[in-house]
């Protein structure tokens, strides 16, 4: 699965260190990187850090990068709609 910018997807974490999280994009095997900073316990206290197995939404913010660098937080999520969204009305 080709990922692109702003896309939104949904992913299962695979791994787990102190920068980050691995993960899988809907099962497809496509690999898949949120930075700790992107995940939702980084900002709220009452969000559970991530752990293997967790299901999030995600979008892709740098399709460039291998893997690819994706968000959880709805702020970038949101962002990404606004971005799609204007683009669809070019």
């Amino acid at each position: 699965m080709k990922l692109v910018n702003h896309q939104e997807v949904d992913v299962i974490i695979t791994a787990v260190a102190p920068v980050g999280s691995m993960v899988d994009v809907a099962g497809s095997g496509t690999p898949g990187f949120i930075d700790q900073v992107k995940h939702p316990s980084w900002r709220s206290a009452g969000a559970s850090p991530p752990k293997v197995g967790d299901r999030l939404h995600a979008v892709v913010l740098d399709d460039s990068r291998t893997p690819p660098r994706l968000s959880a937080l709805q702020q970038d999520i949101e962002i990404a709609r606004t971005l799609r969204e204007r683009e669809h009305r070019k």
